[in-house]
C-alpha cells in the first residue's frame, strides 16, 4: 500500500489540473445556457472554450506547474 500512496500522493491536485478544470467546467455551464437560450454562437464559444481550457493546463503543465514524473 505505500507503493500506491506514493504513486498517488496528490491525485492530480496541481495549479495546472485546478485551472484546467476550472475553465473547461465554466466551458460546460457557458454551453448548457447556450443550448436552454438556443444561442448557437455562444454554444460554439463554450465548445471552443473546452479547448483553450485543455491547452492552457497542458501549457502550464509544461511550465512546471502540473504533476512532476515519478522518481525511479
Amino acid at each position: 500500500t505505500t507503493l500506491m500512496n506514493d504513486q498517488h500522493e496528490d491525485h492530480g491536485s496541481t495549479p495546472a489540473a485546478w485551472t484546467a478544470v476550472v475553465i473547461i467546467t465554466l466551458a460546460f455551464t457557458l454551453g448548457t445556457v447556450a443550448l436552454i437560450l438556443a444561442n448557437w454562437p455562444l454554444f460554439w464559444a463554450g465548445v471552443a472554450l473546452v479547448f483553450v481550457g485543455a491547452a492552457v493546463g497542458k501549457v502550464m503543465a509544461l511550465m512546471g506547474l502540473g504533476k512532476k514524473p515519478a522518481s525511479a
